[in-house]
């Protein structure tokens, strides 16, 4: 079995795999996995650890310290960061990895683990699965060498060490992206910072570079983190852009890696309208953008229309990683907010993207809902259905034709996807039509149908 979803190991805490002895073990078979790596051995291997606000995260970092340190692996605490941070912060440190502790947009009683590499990109599938095959070892076979952690010599052991300088080392690398020239002194901000990782550092940036900012949702006490605020819930910082006559809005997820804006007045921009923005208004124009399956097939008419090319990833941000670096391209993304801007950072990064809309708005002199302009999405429906546990749709012959008709409907005027989700058991149907209502009912019904075959 695979313990890794899509955006590493997640679960809800207390219930396997989320378990302080599981964490132990992944801890430590990780450090087993960068020591028979390590291509140095007058060097012993060094990761960086950061985490969100949740109230887990004490247990999460002590178990994952603990199995590092015993490995051999000497290990930096960052303490609550956002999870670009961590991975600017892993090269910066020349680190072998960096761990973020964090379950991004889901509730506080959730948590997880995801791992970057020495260059601040997500591990290789290599190196996921050489972790995965030891842990599965380990926890198939308790009486196996492997279980019991041996330590070959105390006098190995890693160290264990707190940065206190991590966080203004990330508040002025994201400034860094901002363009010298420019200046934020004549915008007022919204930020919500989703009670989560980016509480302390997104005001801190925005404020340096000059903006009044107007924080919201930046008092984590380790239980409200995206507690109907941040980027899945932008309800809240609509509306406080409307009331405080700002500029421009943005929301973070609670690990700080997704973002959402707010025009001035108060409508949503999503990924999608941030890619808008950022290939066609962006001081070079894009050669080409990288969506996912989820993209509204009006980003992709729009970008055609502006003559950029447009090619579709799998969800996921390491897959879009994956098609931008085959296509020599920098920028691509997820209507969810993960954005990538390769030119300024090697991860999705809820801040920088951000600033790189800002900067748009600081060079062209006009407002976000200007250049959104010649942008229109298709209604698009999303039906999350829940499961007792995960099934493959596509294995009932019931619902494969059920798919293929509406489908065949849809031709020539919309999209549907049907998708498994990777960290939880749901599935997603996506309907995007020039009908609203026909998307609205199709949708529903199809998800109607997957219940009822599914349960």
């Amino acid at each position: 079995m695979s313990y890794f979803g899509t955006d590493g190991i997640r679960g809800k805490f207390g219930e396997s795999p989320i378990t302080p002895d599981f964490i132990l073990k992944l801890g430590y078979v990780t450090g087993r996995v960068l020591i028979e790596n390590n291509d140095n051995p007058a060097r012993k291997p060094s990761v960086v650890i950061g985490k969100d606000t949740r109230l887990s995260g004490y247990v999460i970092e002590g178990a994952l310290q603990a199995g590092f340190n015993a490995a051999g692996v000497d290990v930096h605490m960052l303490g609550p960061l956002p999870t670009p941070a961590i991975a600017h912060l892993t090269r910066s440190f020349n680190a072998d990895a960096g761990v973020v502790i964090s379950a991004s947009h889901n509730p506080y009683y959730d948590n997880g683990i995801k791992f970057f590499s020495g260059d601040g990109k997500k591990i290789s599938d290599e190196m996921q699965t050489a972790i995965n095959n030891k842990l599965t070892a380990i926890m198939n076979d308790v009486n196996s060498k492997e279980a019991t952690m041996p330590i070959l010599d105390s006098a190995n052991l890693g160290k264990n060490n707190r940065i206190d300088d991590a966080k203004g080392r990330y508040i002025e690398f994201c400034k860094g992206s901002f363009p010298y020239q420019y200046d934020l002194s004549h915008l007022t901000v919204v930020v919500d910072c989703a009670n989560g990782a980016g509480y302390s550092v997104a005001p801190r940036v925005m404020r340096e570079l000059g903006a009044n900012v107007i924080a919201i949702n930046n008092t984590p006490d380790g239980i409200n983190i995206n507690a109907d605020c941040g980027s899945t819930h932008p309800e809240g910082l609509q509306k406080a852009v409307i009331e405080h006559e700002a500029d421009v809005g943005i929301a973070l997820d609670g690990d700080g890696d997704r973002i959402v804006m707010v025009d001035e007045a108060g409508n949503l921009v999503d990924g999608d309208g941030i890619l808008y923005v950022l290939a066609t208004q962006g001081q070079t124009k894009a050669k080409g953008v990288v969506g996912t399956l989820m993209s509204n097939m009006g980003l992709e008419l729009a970008l055609k229309a502006a003559d950029i090319k447009f090619t579709r990833a799998k969800v996921g941000d390491r897959y879009v990683m994956h098609e931008l670096e085959a296509n020599g391209w920098i920028l691509g993304g997820e209507p969810s907010g993960h954005i990538l801007c390769l030119d300024k950072s090697r991860t999705g990064d809820a801040i920088i993207a951000g600033l790189q809309v800002l900067a748009v708005m600081e060079a062209r002199g006009k407002a976000l809902s200007d250049l959104t302009e010649g942008f229109e999405k298709l209604p698009q429906k999303l039906v999350n259905v829940r499961l007792s546990k995960m099934q493959d749709p596509f294995e009932h012959e019931e619902l494969v034709a059920a798919f293929a008709k509406a489908q065949a409907t849809l031709e020539g005027r919309g999209r549907l996807l049907i998708r498994q989700s990777g960290t939880e058991p749901m599935i997603r149907v996506m309907v995007e039509s020039d009908d609203e209502i026909e998307c609205d009912v199709l949708a529903n019904d199809l998800a109607d149908h997957i219940k009822a075959v599914l349960g």
